[in-house]
């Protein structure tokens, strides 16, 4: 069973950066696509990046498009999401996902391994 553990979040000013890294055991990442999402207090959960086993094809949400990039090192077990020119409304809990079928989806319901999170506040 795949282990997923995110680090990296924190708080930054408006404009700042952050980078999530998401750290995984217990299988062979590279069967897996990946997949980011996040959680603001009294909201659904909602998609952020995903890609493909290979690490081709990534594709973000349009909030983030620009300013989000979505990288992978299977020979490492790592995914990361380096966040850019952060904003205030970023502020949410930050999951990484593994999608068993390898392609990475923008529907959570696609995942089957999660992390804790990782929390990330933006001031203004």
């Amino acid at each position: 069973q795949l282990q997923l553990v995110e680090s990296g979040g924190g708080v930054v000013q408006a404009g700042g950066a952050l980078n999530l890294s998401c750290a995984v055991s217990g299988g062979v990442f590279s069967n897996y696509g990946v997949g980011w999402f996040r959680q603001a207090p009294g909201q659904e959960r909602e998609f952020v990046a995903a890609m493909d086993w290979a690490g081709n094809s990534p594709y973000y949400a349009d909030s983030v498009k620009g300013r989000f990039t979505m990288s992978r090192d299977n020979a490492k077990n790592t995914a990361s999401l380096q966040m850019n020119n952060l904003k205030p409304e970023d502020t949410a809990l930050y999951y990484c996902a593994a999608d068993r079928h390898g392609y990475g989806s923008a529907y959570a319901s696609a995942y089957v391994y999660w992390g804790p999170g990782s929390q990330v506040t933006v001031s203004s």
